[in-house]
């Protein structure tokens, strides 16, 4: 069972998810103007000496801009994650996207691509085109992620509810996990559970959806004193008891029926 963790933005931080056995270990490119970082270099570096694979997101959509980023950085995945299929990210937005990633996938062929699929809030009584949008997306992505969209009080997905505008993640909320599971029923490729995974839920998760791996952001974040999450900065032993229990329920799945997920399944 993979295990991915987020914004690790430098090479101390890096280095504790390293020693807990992190599979997968990304960093954030914050915007047009700041995305040459020499700390986020010495990241990708460490992490790949480690043995393990570098993921970074660019939260900009210039595919020129993305290239060279790609290329000072070199790493092992470039991770998309535009909300797309929601009220504002219509059709039109939908082919601006799979063209700009069907130029990555050309220009770094060798270059694996995590593509973001957007579902909504558990329990919200709602509805995005998500297993749509992933089909549109396979031939060009190596791995899937699904992760949550937030709903405002009209069961509308709008741009400005978002944590990062015009983009899904870090709400800290749990996807429709029956969503997450028809992707992994269907996709060829891999598919890694996001979306307010954290120790608390991850077996029930992992049990429910039987992904490829799991990621976690928010819910493994250090927090502040009145118990909000602190972005870029983790808390290592909830990314510990993370690790131990996504491992220990594989064991579990594996060591009964034939699992659905082992279509996606990776080594």
């Amino acid at each position: 069972m993979l295990v991915q963790i987020y914004e690790i933005q430098t090479p101390v931080e890096a280095q504790l998810m390293l020693d807990l056995g992190v599979d997968h270990i990304g960093s954030v490119l914050l915007s047009e103007r700041t995305w040459r970082d020499e700390a986020i270099l010495q990241t990708v570096r460490l992490v790949q000496a480690g043995g393990r694979k570098s993921s970074l997101i660019p939260l900009f959509q210039d595919v020129d801009l993305i290239s060279r980023a790609i290329e000072f950085y070199r790493p092992d995945i470039i991770h998309f994650c535009e909300a797309l299929g929601t009220q504002w990210a219509g059709e039109s937005t939908i082919l601006t996207t799979l063209a700009r990633q069907k130029e990555i996938r050309q220009r770094f062929p060798d270059l694996a691509i995590m593509r973001s699929v957007p579902i909504v809030v558990s329990g919200s009584g709602s509805r995005l085109p998500s297993l749509e949008v992933a089909a549109r997306f396979e031939p060009y992505s190596d791995w899937f992620l699904t992760d949550t969209v937030l709903m405002n009080h009209g069961q509308h997905a709008s741009e400005k509810d978002q944590p990062v505008a015009g983009y899904v993640g870090i709400t800290g909320k749990t996807c429709d996990w029956q969503v997450a599971r028809e992707l992994v029923a269907r996709s060829r490729i891999p598919v890694i559970l996001a979306g307010g995974i954290g120790p608390l839920n991850v077996t029930d998760g992992i049990t429910a959806v039987e992904p490829a791996g799991v990621d976690s952001c928010t819910q493994t974040n250090a927090t502040d004193d009145q118990g909000r999450p602190i972005r870029f900065k983790k808390d290592v032993e909830k990314v510990r008891k993370l690790v131990q229990l996504a491992r220990a329920a594989h064991v579990k799945i594996t060591s009964g029926p034939r699992s659905s997920a082992s279509r996606g399944s990776v080594a």
